[in-house]
């Protein structure tokens, strides 16, 4: 559990579990291989590769990789495009 200041100036804590900030995200091969496990029960569940934090206020998100070290990789919304939502 920790916390650390977005670039927007919220504070992120992980220290309230459970929270609105940490996900978990699987790849599609982590999930498939813990389903081929039979692992349903949620105490069971390997945790993810990555941690990933997502900012309330922003929507920024952090991936960590490796213990809490700094971000390895961090993404902001776009505001000057639309999504495309005619994706296929």
């Amino acid at each position: 559990m920790a916390k650390m200041l977005c670039k927007c100036g919220k504070i992120l804590s992980t220290t309230r579990a459970p929270n609105d900030v940490q996900l978990r995200v699987y790849t599609d091969e982590e999930w498939d291989t813990m389903m081929a496990d039979d692992v349903i029960e949620p105490w069971k569940l390997p945790s993810p590769t990555y941690d990933v934090w997502r900012c309330p206020e922003c929507e920024r998100l952090y991936f960590f990789g490796g213990g809490y070290t700094p971000a390895i990789k961090v993404y902001a919304l776009e505001e000057d495009s639309p999504c495309d939502n005619n994706v296929s």
